[in-house]
């Protein structure tokens, strides 16, 4: 009996470990593979540049002598950019994002509980954004990082994946400098090709804590004797108005090659129902407030 029980005992604690070497090794391969990435890059990054002379054979060097300045440093993100996966798992999305076929990855996924799973060193330039503009910017993957949320894109946000947003959101505002105007969405980005994070994604609760701009509900909708008013629904209204839309909405970053797709950008971020190409009286409002915050 004795040694049966030993025997079981025995099995037990194999089978406890191998459960354990199992849940470790779930990513041994793709890390691996990570590590051999890094490496090329790095070894890139230590590349001494040839000079004419040593390689007279190549009419390309444009190099006569090479000095190494002793200053400089590595590259800093300056932009945080907000995604949904669109897709039903973390694990779903993870297997998206360690197969080379694909060609997409971020810096970070964030689970429904709030388990934040890094992918990437920030310093490193992940495949996020794809064809976007920003401002001036036209190549946003090479000075942002990617935040993807595990959301299929029509659901809302649960409250543990917000507030480890937000955590995360410090740590990467403090630890690289990023201005509050530049915490914002993919559909900012690319009007005609995203609308993630979805409608029902917090953004006025991120600019409450530092992370992105909001208007002021106060002067959006002003009190009369004491009851909010009503904006009315007459852009007919403002035609005597200097104010022009569209060279606010280009002051805020968005890319206004096609005014209505940038329209549906900005109310998809700031207005988050009835997002249609046209502005209505109470858009306009939130424009006129807004802007100046970019300015």
């Amino acid at each position: 009996m004795r040694i049966l029980e030993k025997l079981i005992g025995t099995l037990l604690i194999g089978l406890f470990f191998l459960g354990t070497s199992c849940s470790q090794n779930t990513y041994r391969k793709i890390n691996k593979e990570y590590k051999r990435n890094v490496k090329e890059v790095a070894k890139a990054y230590r590349e001494i540049p040839k000079t004419k002379e040593e390689l007279n054979y190549d009419t390309l060097i444009i190099t006569d002598e090479w000095v190494g300045t002793t200053n400089f440093s590595i590259r800093r993100p300056n932009f945080v950019i907000i995604h949904h996966t669109a897709q039903d798992s973390l694990g779903q999305t993870i297997a998206t994002f360690t197969k080379s076929s694909t060609q997409v990855s971020s810096h970070y996924v964030i689970a429904k509980d709030g388990t934040i799973v890094q992918m990437l060193n920030d310093y490193l330039r992940s495949w996020h954004a794809g064809r976007g503009k920003w401002g001036a910017v036209t190549d946003l993957n090479s000075v942002s990082i990617g935040i993807e949320l595990d959301n299929n894109g029509f659901e809302p946000f649960p409250e543990e994946q917000i507030e480890s947003l937000l955590t995360l959101c410090k740590r990467l505002k403090w630890k690289y400098g990023i201005p509050t105007a530049n915490f914002i969405g993919h559909s900012d980005i690319a009007p005609s090709r995203k609308v993630d994070p979805n409608k029902y994604f917090p953004w006025k609760k991120l600019a409450g804590e530092g992370y992105g701009f909001w208007y002021e509900e106060e002067v959006v909708f002003p009190e009369l004797d004491g009851v909010s008013s009503i904006p009315l629904e007459n852009p007919e209204s403002f035609i005597q108005d200097t104010f022009d839309p569209i060279i606010a909405l280009r002051i805020i970053g968005y890319d206004v090659s096609n005014p209505a797709l940038a329209i549906q950008s900005f109310k998809l971020h700031f207005v988050q129902n009835e997002v249609t190409s046209e502005l209505t009286d109470l858009d306009i409002r939130i424009l006129k407030n807004l802007y100046k915050k970019y300015l």
